[in-house]
């Protein structure tokens, strides 16, 4: 099948979708307080149905700690293909020890020489995502 013939966009299920989750380890966490929103780059890690991340104390603690509903995208951009995935979900601050020693565990860790000891747990409510068969815009060249 050539690019002409593929669908320009394909919507995917929200198994498809957290495929693509699962294999990307960066993404944006948009919060809202106040009726002001932010966005934050998090690199995280995705296991068992959730998202994992670590930072410090200051804005994106503390308005998580403010709000927990929050949303969550991913994408990814190739020569001629595309993929883009939206969450919504609720977070929660790790806090049990069991639990801490778990996610230290886990193969997420700071980006930047920062030390960020505070887990993060993201459990989405929602998951859409779509792919992208990228090209000219109908009768241009």
């Amino acid at each position: 099948m050539t690019s002409d013939e593929k669908p320009p966009i394909v919507e995917l299920t929200a198994e498809e979708s957290w495929r693509f989750v699962e294999k990307t380890f960066h993404g944006r966490l948009a919060l809202s307080v106040g009726n002001r929103p932010d966005i934050f780059p998090v690199n995280y890690y995705a296991h068992d149905g959730v998202l994992l991340f670590r930072t410090a104390p200051g804005t994106k603690l503390a308005e998580l700690t403010v709000n927990s509903q929050v949303a969550f995208e991913v994408d990814g951009i190739y020569s001629d293909e595309a993929w883009s995935v939206v969450m919504h979900g609720t977070t929660r601050e790790l806090e049990l020890s069991a639990e801490i020693e778990a996610a230290e565990q886990l193969p997420v860790r700071p980006w930047v020489r920062t030390e960020k000891h505070h887990f993060v747990e993201l459990t989405p409510t929602s998951i859409s995502g779509r792919f992208f068969n990228l090209g000219p815009e109908p009768g241009r060249d």
